[in-house]
Order: C-alpha cells, then structure tokens, then sequence
C-alpha cells in the first residue's frame, strides 16, 4: 500500500480485509471524525481525552465495513450519518442527549438521510448493530443456564413434530408464572411439574431441555429479530397437547 493511495482504492482493499489499508483510511480521515462528533455534540472533541471521540472512529470502522461500492451514496456521507447515529444512541444510553445534540446536529442527520438511496444505507446498517446486540444478549442469557448457541445447534430436535411439541413445552413453561419462577431460581427445567402439563415424557423432555430452555428465554425476552431462528412465532396459548 503506497502512502498516496487513493481513498477509494484504500477503501477497497480495507473492506478486503486488509488492516493496514484500514488503519490508514481511519488516520487520513482522523479530522474529518473529530470534526464531525464536535458538530454533533456541540463542543471541541480531542482525541484520546472524549470518549465520544473514540465512538466517532468505531463508528467510521463500522462505516467501512457496510459501506456499497455500488449503493449510489457516497462513503463520507454514510460515514458521517453513522456517526451521527452512534453519537445519538450514546447519549440516549447515557440519558443527556436533550443537553448535549445541538440543533445542527439533528438537522445534519436529517440532511443526510434525505437521500433515499443512503437512507436505506443506514436502515440497514442500524438493524445489523441491532441483529448484533440482539445476539450478543441472548448469547449472554443462555450462558447463565449453562447454553451456547453451539448446543442449540446440536441439541435442535431435528423432526418437525418432535420441534413443535418442544416449543409447546417452552409456551407453557414461559405462560405459568411458577413455571417460570422455578425455572429463573434454579437455573433448570421444572420437567417434573411440566410432564404433567403437556402430552411429552419426562424422557424426551430431558432429551430436548436445552432447547426447550432456549425458547422459554426467546419467549420471555424481546428478542424480536432471532424469534424465527429456533422456530417460535411468539404465539401464545398452546399448551403442547396432542
């Protein structure tokens, strides 16, 4: 990679994979971030001393890894847009947004989105982030039962009646209040009281624990983007009889 390379070729090759190629786009356009997170939040931001600095460039990285080279916009609009965005979902988080965003920050981000083809840009980038902490929190709740995502995968019951009566135990264990009770305490499937609930043996209840399990957390938690990767509508009201 030569020094003077040209942006648009740094940014093909950053989003091939090559980091030196990356850390060096993210240098080059160093000003153009602090300039950008200083419009946003209404006061100088220097680099290594704001936090908000730091959100600025892993909101640039995430821009060179989702940026199209076909999309129609251009990567420094989307990457301002994203840095926006971050910016705005931090302060939300911290609870001083209303202080702090100026309102050339917000009319900088609806400027930006204006473009239909950038809007649909960032929709699309905001529900990958969204998909992302959506799995890294119910990766994080399963590990409290014991569950990884690996077990799901060969835990699964592989018959589609086998699944649907699994998913009936998981609805009936997530709608009984001491169900789930026992099941938030003790970290373990009640398979004694919920034998008696649904038309399943204990044998094949215990077969399927983790999985079963896993659905009862989908259930209980908004989980609205990985509700349809085990199998589950949120429906309500089956009791798993047949």
């Amino acid at each position: 990679m030569q020094p003077g390379a040209d942006p648009n070729h740094l940014l093909a090759q950053a989003r091939g994979g090559d980091a030196a190629a990356r850390e060096e786009l993210i240098r080059r356009y160093t000003p153009f971030i602090l300039a950008v997170v200083s419009r946003t939040t209404g006061h100088y931001i220097r680099l290594g001393e704001d936090d908000e600095a730091s959100i600025g460039l892993m909101a640039f990285n995430e821009a060179i890894d989702n940026y199209s080279l076909e999309g129609g916009a251009t990567f420094l609009t989307l990457a301002e847009t994203v840095i926006r965005r971050r910016l705005i979902d931090y302060f939300r988080r911290e609870g001083r947004h209303r202080q702090v965003l100026s309102l050339q920050a917000m009319e900088g981000e609806t400027a930006a989105t204006a473009d239909p083809v950038a809007r649909d840009e960032i929709n699309m980038i905001d529900e990958l982030a969204d998909r992302r902490e959506e799995i890294e929190r119910y990766q994080e709740e399963l590990s409290s039962y014991g569950i990884t995502l690996k077990d799901l995968v060969k835990c699964s019951p592989q018959h589609r009646d086998a699944r649907d009566r699994a998913l009936a135990a998981a609805r009936v264990v997530a709608a009984n209040p001491l169900l789930r009770q026992y099941l938030l305490e003790r970290k373990a499937l009640p398979l004694k009281a919920l034998e008696r609930e649904v038309e399943t043996s204990r044998k094949t209840l215990e077969r399927h624990r983790k999985y079963i399990i896993a659905a009862v957390v989908m259930l209980m938690g908004n989980y609205e983007y990985l509700a349809g990767y085990i199998g589950q509508d949120r429906r309500g009201g089956q009791d798993g009889r047949r």
